[in-house]
């Protein structure tokens, strides 16, 4: 028997297929939990949706002036794109200002999720490379940081290297979460990877929305998460691609939505008005069910208008599609946010 009840629904026709639970955090810059559903305290592994916090120490290192980096070359530090072209000449742009090669990246190769590049790629008889995956912004944006300390390269990746300990301990700062606590394993593209709370997560989005409301926050980590969420809104095509749903929700809200996904069901945004931030994960990690919660806690918080939630509907009222492409079911949002007494 289908459980009918659970807060997505994939629908087959007019029938419950499946269905998946979820778990949302909504919290202030301040760390005030305005709402949630399921566990917002869930220990969640934030993968993706943690590459803007991991590039902090590239703008606090001073890298961006020293090498003349770019807006857009920093939005791409926070990405998993798609791939594209222009993504992957952005990543080339970057090496050679730092003076490194494709073959320090390390972040290995899968498919990209633009199939038309793949496919030259198969014609032209070549193979894939570093360049094509979603992470090799982020990687080029770890050597950067790298290159500007003068630490090593070869070993980057490392969990004991002093870079992604600057990675912990600015997480620990933003997410106001014990170093000690967060635990760590091995992400899709081989570095660390962090798990904390999904509150902890909500609020990192809450304050790389709004700086200005982290109180106790030093004013130069306030500036450096101000200047990755403005690169992330001014390229918002950077951050996923075309036909993505971070780059069409970031444009759709003209720079009010800093967003960021991840993988095993994470997404995550952050207001720029309310200075709110959201963390959602599907608990069985089908990301085919993040859309549709994201966009259902930015209806039922009222972001937005109706305008701009028409501009997004196919990832609210996400289709089902066959062999044909053609529209034969809808995954569907069925919960409603609990309300809290705000708490510090």
């Amino acid at each position: 028997m289908t459980n009918t009840t659970k807060p997505i629904q994939v629908f087959r026709g007019k029938y419950v297929e499946s269905a998946h639970d979820v778990h949302i955090a909504v919290v202030t810059a301040k760390g005030d939990l305005l709402a949630y559903y399921g566990d917002p305290n869930r220990m969640t592994f934030a993968r993706s949706s943690m590459k803007p916090f991991q590039a902090i120490p590239i703008v606090e290192s001073g890298a961006l002036e020293e090498f003349n980096l770019t807006e857009k070359e920093l939005s791409l530090f926070c990405a998993s794109h798609s791939g594209e072209a222009y993504h992957r000449k952005t990543v080339e742009e970057v090496l050679g200002k730092i003076r490194l090669e494709e073959n320090h990246l390390q972040c290995g190769t899968h498919i990209p999720r633009d199939i038309d590049s793949y496919n030259k790629l198969i014609k032209e008889g070549k193979e894939l490379t570093p360049l094509y995956s979603n992470c090799s912004g982020k990687h080029s944006g770890m050597l950067t940081g790298c290159v500007k300390q003068n630490m090593d390269v070869d070993t980057y990746r490392e969990l004991s290297h002093p870079y992604q300990q600057q990675i912990i301990e600015a997480i620990a700062d933003v997410c106001e979460f014990e170093k000690d606590k967060i635990k760590t394993s091995v992400d899709g593209c081989g570095v660390p990877v962090h798990q904390i709370p999904l509150h902890q997560l909500a609020l990192a989005f809450g304050r790389l929305a709004s700086p200005d409301e982290w109180e106790n926050g030093n004013s130069k980590r306030r500036e450096s998460l101000k200047q990755i969420s403005d690169a992330m809104v001014n390229y918002p095509e950077m951050v996923a691609g075309t036909k993505r749903f971070d780059t069409d929700l970031m444009n759709a809200y003209q720079g009010r939505i800093v967003a960021k996904g991840g993988a095993e069901g994470v997404h995550c945004f952050g207001d720029r008005q309310t200075g709110i931030g959201v963390a959602v994960k599907i608990d069985d990690g089908n990301a085919r069910g993040t859309n549709v919660a994201s966009m259902e806690v930015l209806q039922q918080l009222k972001i937005g208008d109706q305008s701009i939630w028409d501009q997004l509907d196919m990832y609210y009222h996400a289709p089902v599609l066959n062999a044909r492409k053609e529209k034969i079911g809808e995954i569907k949002s069925s919960f409603e946010l609990n309300s809290t007494q705000k708490v510090n």
